[in-house]
């Protein structure tokens, strides 16, 4: 059994290959993610080579191996539903459940998790928009737009909230933009460092070009 450090890195190690052009995820990037120091993260990532849930090569990165993978899905299902969990069942606010789940995605049983999962209706986002892997795995991986490379002018839908901060979700919070509400992006202005925003609901706001780029939309 895995124990939840291992976890923590092959989770990490999955998000961040996400984004990665050849599928390697550098030492330096593992190092930032999970907040230790480089030489500790080589450490450990050679590790899981040993145990064969990753592929290290050194000077060039790490990636998962189809096993690595297979954890990782099962873990950001974990996460997903918890956190969700703690939302509609618990109450509690969402800008807050990040570092909850972090905990107790380690602790719970499976057989937990399901019914979980079956009391909120086997759903298919979390409550930042991320899509939560089904049982069998399988995990949605849309290709989405954010408010600063959509069209403009056109009425869209929030669909996810890619920083996950507690600063970051206070502040989406407060600006009305959770996932679910519908917008028009009107302009940006790279120059100001700002994209004019109409909701649904009539008002009008002003995000930071980098804030935009946190937000996705469909």
């Amino acid at each position: 059994m895995a124990t939840s450090t291992v976890e923590d890195y092959i989770k990490q190690i999955y998000l961040e290959q996400i984004d990665s052009i050849d599928g390697f995820v550098t030492m330096g990037r593992v190092a930032i993610s999970l907040g230790v120091v480089p030489g500790t993260a080589t450490t450990m990532v050679k590790s899981l080579a040993d145990s064969e849930l990753v592929n290290y090569e050194p000077r060039v990165g790490v990636r998962l191996t189809e096993a690595g993978e297979e954890l990782a899905i099962q873990m950001l299902r974990r996460h997903r539903l918890i956190e969700l969990f703690l939302v509609e069942t618990l109450g509690l606010d969402w800008s807050e459940i990040h570092e909850e789940a972090e905990k107790l995605e380690h602790a719970i049983s499976d057989r937990v998790l399901e019914q979980m999962d079956t009391l909120l209706g086997h759903p298919k986002v979390d409550p930042h928009g991320d899509p939560i892997p089904s049982e069998s795995g399988n995990l949605s991986n849309e290709l989405l737009m954010n408010l600063g490379n959509c069209i403009l002018n056109q009425p869209l839908n929030i669909a996810r909230i890619t920083d996950q901060s507690s600063e970051f979700l206070q502040f989406v919070n407060k600006s009305g933009l959770m996932p679910g509400v519908e917008l028009t992006v009107l302009k940006r202005e790279s120059a100001a460092d700002a994209i004019t925003l109409h909701l649904s609901n009539g008002m009008s706001l002003v995000v930071g070009t980098l804030a935009g780029e946190k937000i996705l939309v469909e």
